[in-house]
């Protein structure tokens, strides 16, 4: 099972490389509508933290099963949603 700390740095990272080919791809000129962009950039964001917070409240769990259910459904929230956004990008 990973740390608390590994899996909050896994979240920003993810997030993070996504956030940066939004730009990547607005200063390349390969999306022209630099509003889209800022919306899914704080969706994003938004998501990033609704799934730290949910790591945090893994203080309370009591049990190890507990705490394994709860990674394992941030992780499957976090890969379906990266998944979403680079696609999201590729019909922009």
């Amino acid at each position: 099972m990973a740390s608390r700390r590994i899996v909050k740095k896994n979240i920003n990272g993810l997030i993070g490389d996504v956030i940066e080919e939004y730009y990547n791809s607005l200063l390349n000129n390969e999306v022209n509508s630099e509003e889209k962009v800022e919306a899914l950039v704080d969706e994003c964001v938004d998501l990033a933290d609704e799934l730290i917070a949910k790591v945090n409240s893994a203080k309370k769990l009591k049990t190890r099963a507990e705490v394994k259910k709860l990674f394992a459904e941030v992780k499957d929230k976090l890969g379906d949603n990266v998944i979403g956004y680079i696609e999201k990008l590729d019909a922009l």
